[in-house]
This record gives structure tokens, C-alpha cells and sequence, in this order.
């Protein structure tokens, strides 16, 4: 073995003076390794504490950035929904004259948006399982990944995405369709 490698020796105590122990263990050091191959020390829980640290601020980053592509992704699909309803201005009108419902509006231009947060839920999944998995085998004890947590996070997307959509679509289904026919 090299020097520059090290030895590592593991001591379990029971004392109350650590800087006692500390002295004597150098003691001993020196007296079986010599002074060519310097003594340092750690503590276990003191590292097991760093590396969960370092998961909890992984964790709140992950937290802080899904917040803010959350926000991002709902100003645009907000926009989209926007841009759809003044394109089917014309159409919504017609539909509002012929008898057409307010839910009924909302459904059919919410119906389109769905489909593709459905579509982009059915990529996403099997990426996100994928690296949660990889992530997890890093632990000396391993959860299971339950599928309930990806259904659920799917339905809360759907609900966030249709809340975002809805705002708009309501707006749209609830204008005047004289008013909505009088400039096409």
C-alpha cells in the first residue's frame, strides 16, 4: 500500500471526552503507523449528516426549479389557449347562436390541450422512472418507485393544465356572440 493512500481504522466509543480519545488514539497511531503517514479523523454521523444535506439541497433546488417550470409552462399554455380561443373566435359564436353551452365550449377547446398533456404525461413517465430509479440505488436502503405517484402527479399536471386552459375558455364561451360574429 502506498502512503499517500492512507489507513483507515474505525473506533466505537463510549466516552464523554472526545479530546481525550483523540489524544490517545494519535498516540497510538504514531506509536504502530509512525509519523510518516499523518493521523485525521472523522466522525460518521458527521458525514452521514453532509451527504443528507447535500440530498436536501439537491431536493429544495429540484423544488425551486419545478416551481418555476411549472409557472413557465402555464403562462404558456395560457398563451396558446389564448391565441386558440381568438382563432375559433368565429366558430365559438356560431356554436353560442346554435344553442352551444358554456360547458360544452369549454370542453371541446379544452379537449385538445388534453390530449397532448396526456401525450407529453405517457413520454415523461417512463424518463422520470428511469432516473428516480437511478437516483434510489444510490442508497444503501431502497424504496420502491409506486406507480400511484406517477397517476397522481399525471392528474394533478391534467387539473393544473386544465385550471390554466379553463381560464381562458371560459372567457371565450361567455363573451357575447354578437359581438364575437360582427367582426368576421
Amino acid at each position: 500500500m502506498q502512503p499517500s493512500q492512507g489507513f483507515f481504522v474505525f473506533v466505537k466509543y463510549k466516552t464523554e471526552n472526545v479530546t481525550e480519545l483523540l489524544s490517545f488514539l494519535k498516540t497510538k497511531w504514531d506509536k504502530f503507523v509512525g509519523t510518516h503517514i499523518s493521523f485525521r479523523h472523522e466522525f460518521i454521523d458527521e458525514n452521514i449528516k453532509n451527504w443528507y444535506m447535500t440530498e436536501q439541497r439537491i431536493g429544495k433546488t429540484f423544488r425551486y426549479f419545478t416551481g418555476l417550470t411549472v409557472f413557465i409552462a402555464c403562462l404558456g399554455l395560457f398563451g396558446l389557449a389564448s391565441f386558440t380561443a381568438e382563432q375559433r373566435t368565429k366558430e365559438i359564436g356560431t356554436r353560442k347562436v346554435l344553442g352551444a353551452s358554456v360547458p360544452g365550449i369549454v370542453i371541446m377547446l379544452s379537449k385538445q390541450f388534453t390530449k397532448w398533456v396526456l401525450l407529453a404525461n405517457a413520454i415523461a413517465w417512463p424518463v422520470a422512472y428511469f432516473f428516480v430509479d437511478r437516483w434510489l440505488k444510490n442508497f444503501a436502503y431502497r424504496i420502491q418507485i409506486d406507480i400511484m405517484t406517477f397517476f397522481l402527479s399525471g392528474i394533478l399536471v391534467l387539473a393544473i393544465a386544465l385550471i390554466t386552459i379553463s381560464c381562458q375558455s371560459i372567457r371565450a364561451a361567455t363573451t357575447n356572440p354578437v359581438n364575437s360574429l360582427r367582426y368576421e
